[in-house]
């Protein structure tokens, strides 16, 4: 991702832009010597010593994108006349940000199809086991350690599809050869005002460059409404990205769930027993940046004037780069965590065993209403029977008694013998091993398919699931 947004790349596709607009314009009949393209193709790819000459005549000239045409002239010789004919400085400039753009997705997708996979395997492994589950932070109906998970593969899911639309929407968004103002007035120029010559050097450039299609209008730029499209969907993964590592921190604290930890790793230079859960805390950290990114390429975008302003350059010198690199970041964190995740299945107990008295109390009632007894005799037994627990619970720090209490207690005779089957924690967790079965089924494997080369099929990671 760094080589994407590097100074190298940049101004090489540079050069492969200029490549592709005079090898265009030479099919097109433009008087273009052989020479000349050999040349660029050889010094396509800028070299050390080139940066420097390009810095020194920016510093001469102001202006980027001419300090590049000199330097690359001198490389090129033969093609010095011709380099950049007939385009703007935007040819280059926009045109390569939309390739480092296709590029990055291109990247970040199959890290994230990767992040997603990772997560249904453990899901699938832990899809029976059941835990509490919380609302409002506080203790609520059992669900399972898989199912939970399965909110976030489906979010991870929601922002890969978004990802995925952006970068097919991107294909068919090149800038191509637009001029100055977005006529093609230049280009109608040289080709003495033949309009189908103009259409098709737009078409083969887009081509060579590997997009679909061109932008059938745009101003002296692309339209900065494509960074807005393409960074929403970046931030939209960064509140994704906080949203898990929030929940992994949570379940830190309550010691059920803990991020991988190495066996030299310190959590802190003072408490040596601490096991801080710090990647999931930088991922919050940086899925909260990204989240907010989207905020710059808004105003970006709505402060363009016309046919374009110039203060959008210095700003997306930020925002696009920085985004993309903050995403990488977050998956780079999700991968690392999903991949050793670690379940305290005797801490998820203890924590069951506290509550789970009180939530069986329905359970108490339901059987007593089947063996003939009042609902609301039975419910009234049950409420102060649970306040004496409670009491215990909060004011002595002892273990919740409850069910010693109905045991103790005559009323509960006609369901003693079923006691057990109704506090059996299996019974109060749903569909939620189906429910992960049935996302992997047919949420995860669609989605993850066209990944397959790059991470693996998921029905080897997740075995054969019967749905």
């Amino acid at each position: 991702m760094k080589y994407i947004f590097s100074p190298r790349n940049r101004f090489s596709t540079w050069r492969e832009l200029w490549v592709f607009l005079a090898e265009s314009e030479k099919e097109l009949g433009l008087h273009i010597s052989t020479e000349a393209i050999q040349q660029m193709r050889e010094a396509m790819r800028i070299q050390d010593h080139e940066f420097e000459t390009a810095a020194i005549e920016e510093k001469r000239r102001r202006h980027d994108v001419m300090a590049h045409v000199h330097t690359y002239g001198v490389a090129a010789p033969a093609a010095a006349g011709i380099i950049h004919w007939g385009a703007t400085s935007c040819y280059v400039t926009d045109n390569a940000d939309l390739i480092f753009l296709r590029d990055a997705l291109d990247l970040i997708l199959p890290k994230l199809a990767a992040v997603i996979q990772r997560l249904s395997i453990f899901a699938r492994e832990y899809r029976d086991l059941p835990c509490l589950g919380y609302t409002h932070g506080q203790a609520a109906q059992l669900v399972t350690v898989g199912k939970r998970a399965t909110i976030w593969i489906e979010d991870l899911l929601d922002d890969l599809h978004n990802l995925e639309h952006a970068r097919e929407r991107l294909l068919g968004k090149f800038r191509g050869v637009k001029g100055t103002t977005g006529t093609q007035a230049s280009f109608l120029a040289i080709f003495k005002g033949d309009h189908t010559k103009v259409k098709k050097l737009d078409e083969l450039v887009t081509e060579k460059s590997g997009f679909l299609a061109a932008s059938r209008s745009t101003t002296q730029t692309y339209s900065r409404k494509i960074d807005v499209d393409v960074i929403h969907a970046l931030s939209s993964f960064g509140c994704t990205a906080e949203r898990v590592g929030g929940d992994i921190r949570h379940l830190a604290m309550f010691k059920e769930l803990e991020e991988p930890f190495e066996a030299d790793q310190i959590g802190s230079s003072a408490m040596a027993y601490k096991r801080n859960p710090m990647r999931s805390e930088r991922l919050c950290s940086l899925g909260r940046h990204l989240s907010n990114i989207s905020g710059a390429a808004e105003q970006t975008y709505k402060s363009q004037w016309l046919e374009r302003s110039l203060d959008d350059s210095a700003v997306r010198r930020l925002t696009l780069p920085e985004s993309f690199l903050c995403a990488d970041a977050c998956l780079i964190l999700l991968n690392n965590i999903s991949s050793g995740l670690v379940v305290n299945k005797a801490v998820i107990k203890q924590r069951i065993d506290l509550e789970l008295p009180f939530m069986a109390t329905e359970n108490f009632i339901m059987a007593m209403v089947d063996k003939g007894y009042s609902r609301q005799d039975t419910h009234e037994e049950i409420r102060v029977l649970s306040h004496q627990a409670g009491a215990v619970v909060k004011q002595e720090g002892k273990p919740n008694d409850l069910i010693e209490r109905i045991r103790n207690t005559s009323f509960f005779e006609p369901v003693m013998g079923n006691l057990e089957a109704l506090m059996d924690p299996s019974t109060f967790i749903g569909r939620s091993p189906e429910i992960v079965d049935e996302v992997i089924e047919f949420d995860v494997r669609p989605a993850l398919a066209k990944y397959e080369e790059q991470i693996g099929k998921i029905a080897d990671a997740v075995g054969e699931l019967k749905v």
